[in-house]
């Protein structure tokens, strides 16, 4: 199947940058992630700057992989599929039904996920231990995603 060279240019771009993110999350993930991340770590944060700065590098870099791939990669994807991109929701079920995302249902609450770690971690440290643990378990699957949603540009570029 033969797409728009605009289409490939973006779909070419979004690839490099997903992958990019990605990297950019796990090793932040990593480094946040080195030891359990409870509530009494949660409670230094306040304290201590190098962590409040990876954790704010994990939110950001989940969220930032997140959008990425859910409103940048995926529509382009699909609409190189000759798929018409609608509402995120629709896009995700036709995500879930071409193997590129496991669940719509897991993607959502992924979403749910991060706004809770991006404006109410401030106030409340059982919540925001909760959020990162939470987060933290499902970066292999937003990765994963990620990953095959390239793999699919790659297939389709190379077409």
């Amino acid at each position: 199947m033969k797409i728009l060279a605009s289409l490939a240019a973006r779909l070419e771009f979004l690839s490099r940058v997903t992958l990019k993110e990605c990297s950019h999350l796990l090793d932040t993930d990593g480094r946040l992630f080195s030891t359990a991340f409870t509530l009494e770590v949660a409670q230094k944060v306040a304290a201590d700057p190098l962590l409040a700065e990876r954790l704010d590098a994990f939110v950001s870099r989940f969220g930032r992989l997140q959008d990425m791939v859910g409103d940048k990669l995926l529509p382009t994807l699909l609409a190189a599929l000759a798929e018409t991109p609608g509402p995120a929701i629709d896009n995700l079920d036709k995500a879930e039904k071409f193997g590129f995302i496991a669940s719509a249902d897991a993607w959502m609450e992924m979403r749910r996920l991060r706004n809770q770690m991006v404006h109410e971690y401030i106030e409340d440290m059982v919540i925001l231990s909760s959020a990162l643990r939470s987060g933290h378990a499902f970066v292999p699957e937003l990765v994963a995603a990620a990953r095959r949603c390239v793999a699919e540009a790659d297939r389709i570029l190379q077409a």
